[in-house]
């Protein structure tokens, strides 16, 4: 469920007509809806908790969508936050999220990421590799310091999705393999400047069917039990997140009720703290993308273009990964829908946000909605071609504010220097 529907022949956010927002900010703009941040999240919770499982740690995702007023809504329903890099940790921190509930992943740590982390106190540190585990146990030691570590594992599970969100496979570059996950627990867990806490595992983004994960989930069981009776202490098992949304052209992913009734059944007994590490499936539905009808070009052999006043730079997953986003326009068109590639400005074939898209009729200045784009939209936006980053709205009732304002030019000029010698 999301909250944008429409009042009195307008597409809202909660209370607040979208070609409001538009009119006052410009477009293309951004536009988050706190209503379905917070319900999400709870979802989530209220189905892990009614399966028995005590105190799970959700880390949102915050390379999903690092907007300090989004992660701070995130962060008072209690939620934690999965980090990638300093800046989401700094993101993180500043949006009130405790230190405590902060998981540290990703494959490239650098000695000054490591130390930060262990100098804010982060929950725990999700080792990668071996070499960045040899660096976390030396930083810990010049700090003087034990980092919490848990060793993420790759399972070598095929979970469906795009190629380049899939995350668990053997010849993806996350985590360590099963067969050598053991030896570095146990050397890990004998290092002066760590203290092995758990493992991980993620086996990539927008999963559709839980049996991936059942297979994924079933082999870390395995592993604790392993781990265990070579009496190594297991406290903590980090599952990840993955858990699909509906992008209005896939199949209906389940619902987090089935996923937690799912991982329940799996862990039964275990007696670890599970922790989770959801970013689409909590973000996606909550935001849209508006951008404005600038023309449509009609060529002589049938092709109609319409080109909006967005564009891959803003919005980069239809051109990288054939991401397909639901299209309305904010005020309901009547008249027999028209075929349309929906393209940007940018100079690049690839600004095509769709092919062949049956829409309503549309004109010049009709505003549009990008739906589903509140993952993985401005996160990854850019200024390419010079464009201005998008602002970013978010909304609460009848209320909105803007969360990132538009900069201007001479905000893009003045953080760049000219050299010397000209």
């Amino acid at each position: 469920m999301n909250h944008f529907e429409f009042h009195g022949g307008e597409l809202c956010c909660e209370g607040v007509p979208l070609a409001r927002i538009a009119q006052a900010v410009g477009t293309p703009v951004y536009v988050y809806s706190s209503a379905t941040l917070e319900r999400h999240y709870q979802v989530l919770r209220d189905a892990l908790t009614g399966v028995g499982i005590a105190d799970p740690l959700i880390a949102f995702a915050v390379k999903a969508n690092p907007n300090v007023a989004v992660l701070r809504t995130l962060a008072r329903q209690g939620a934690g936050a999965d980090v990638v890099s300093e800046g989401e940790i700094r993101r993180a921190l500043a949006a009130g999220v405790p230190a405590d509930r902060i998981v540290f992943s990703g494959v490239g740590k650098t000695r000054g990421e490591i130390a930060f982390a262990l100098q804010t106190g982060v929950a725990e540190i999700n080792v990668e590799s071996e070499p960045e585990l040899e660096l976390i146990d030396a930083v810990g030691r010049e700090l003087g310091v034990r980092a919490a570590v848990a060793i993420r594992v790759n399972p070598d599970v095929e979970a469906g999705g795009h190629a380049k969100i899939s995350t668990g496979k053997a010849d993806n570059k996350f985590g360590v393999s099963l067969a050598e996950a053991g030896r570095l627990y146990a050397r890990a867990a004998n290092m002066a400047g760590v203290r092995a806490v758990g493992v991980a595992c993620h086996i990539g983004s927008q999963i559709t069917d839980l049996s991936p994960m059942r297979a994924a989930f079933a082999k870390m069981r395995s592993l604790v039990e392993r781990l265990r009776g070579e009496g190594l202490s297991v406290e903590r098992l980090d599952l990840g997140g993955g858990l699909g949304v509906p992008y209005f052209n896939q199949p209906e992913p389940p619902p987090p009720a089935e996923y937690a009734a799912m991982i329940a059944e799996v862990v039964k007994g275990l007696d670890v703290r599970l922790a989770f590490e959801p970013g689409r499936m909590v973000a996606a539905n909550a935001g849209v993308l508006v951008a404005q009808v600038l023309h449509i070009h009609e060529r002589p052999e049938g092709r109609r273009f319409l080109v909006i006043d967005a564009a891959m730079n803003d919005l980069i997953r239809p051109a990288m990964y054939d991401a397909y986003h639901d299209i309305r326009p904010l005020r309901p068109r009547l008249g027999e829908h028209v075929i349309y590639d929906v393209v940007g400005p940018v100079c690049e074939t690839g600004d095509t946000f769709t092919r062949d898209r049956p829409l309503p009729p549309l004109k010049a200045a009709d505003l549009l909605a990008f739906m589903t784009a509140g993952a993985y939209g401005s996160a990854m936006a850019s200024e390419y071609n010079s464009r201005l980053l998008v602002p970013e709205v978010l909304v609460k009732g009848d209320e909105f504010a803007v969360v990132r304002p538009r900069p201007t030019y001479d905000d893009m000029l003045a953080r760049e220097r000219t050299a010397p010698w000209f």
